[in-house]
């Protein structure tokens, strides 16, 4: 007993894990300085470009929700590789690939074939939210990037703009997720944009699933959704850019919270959090969130880590590829 103690000490203190997966000190040896060049590149795009840093945390998440953490979301078409770019939720609206591009070019040159691109994923969205004014926290690497991606999981596993509150727990359920980790997760839309597109059914009563008629009246003719019409005419204009958050839209707060309370929920499935849901603890997480801004951050430190472990591959799984967007064998 005391000789397995020993090693479990061991173990933790040269930071490898003992069952063979992930570390906070995963590139100690291997690679000391990834954090830190990662760190810096990312903060030079996001300060050029502070949109940037909730597209780079988007690549994180609709990675993860597709086959698990191991960065296919990066693949470009290749012989017996249908991209997951061209899904639906990811086409013309995923951003940012050419950044993690760079920083791979950087790694390799620091140290080849080393660092995987499931782990600069990781790393990136710790910082992109972090230089927001959001939390940081350990990133656990040792990822290896698989061999393939899946347009159709793709299509069906990224949580749509439109989910019921019914949808969004059994979507994040699929993935080993729980409702703190719904509630705390979606306070990501606290940074970012979205296309008119996505939430022009609320605008003009064309969504159906809308399950209280007081609260949709009063948000139809709310002061925010006509601020809304305006951006987004009813025909035309789907590409155009709106705030997830209109007050602090390029800080990381939980703004986004005190924004739902009031009703002014940009999509339906944040709406979705709050509306007419009295008893299942959700609601009840929004408003925690919104009046203690510290216990959000600390619940989503834990849930990205934890949505961070999604079906990762380690070992001999995958590979650690040359460049993001092309498997080892297709790489020239």
């Amino acid at each position: 007993m005391a000789k397995s103690f020993v090693l479990g000490l061991l173990l933790v203190l040269v930071g490898v894990e003992a069952d063979g997966g992930l570390s906070p000190h995963y590139y100690k040896e291997t690679c000391p300085l990834a954090e830190h060049i990662i760190r810096q590149n990312v903060e030079t795009v996001v300060y050029r470009d502070p949109r940037l840093a909730a597209s780079l945390l988007r690549l994180h998440f609709h990675d993860c929700f597709v086959l698990g953490c191991d960065a296919s979301v990066l693949l470009d078409d290749a012989d017996g590789i249908v991209s997951e770019k061209n899904a639906v939720p990811n086409l013309n609206s995923l951003r940012g690939f050419e950044v993690i591009d760079s920083i791979k070019a950087v790694l390799e040159e620091a140290c080849p074939l080393t660092v995987s691109c499931a782990d600069i994923l990781a790393i990136v969205a710790r910082d992109a939210v972090h230089l927001r004014g959001g939390p940081t926290w350990e990133v656990y690497s040792g990822r290896k990037d698989s061999l393939t991606a899946s347009l159709s999981e793709a299509n069906k596993r990224i949580p749509a703009p439109n989910f019921t509150l019914d949808m969004l727990i059994s979507n994040f359920h699929d993935q080993g997720l729980d409702i703190v980790d719904l509630v705390s997760l979606s306070g990501s839309h606290t940074i970012g944009r979205s296309r008119c597109v996505s939430f022009k059914g609320r605008l003009y009563g064309q969504d159906p699933i809308e399950p209280f008629e007081e609260h949709d009246l009063y948000h139809r003719y709310s002061e925010f959704f006509s601020s809304l019409r305006s951006a987004c005419p009813p025909s035309g204009g789907d590409d155009t850019l709106v705030p997830l958050d209109l007050k602090t839209p390029r800080r990381f707060d939980n703004r986004y919270f005190h924004n739902l309370v009031r009703g002014n929920a940009l999509l339906l499935s944040d709406d979705e959090l709050i509306a007419g849901y009295e008893d299942d603890g959700v609601a009840s997480l929004v408003w925690a969130y919104a009046r203690d801004q510290e216990l959000f951050f600390r619940h989503y430190r834990s849930s990205i880590v934890k949505m961070g472990s999604i079906n990762v591959l380690t070992g001999e799984q995958g590979e650690v590829r040359h460049h993001c967007r092309y498997v080892n064998a297709y790489y020239h």
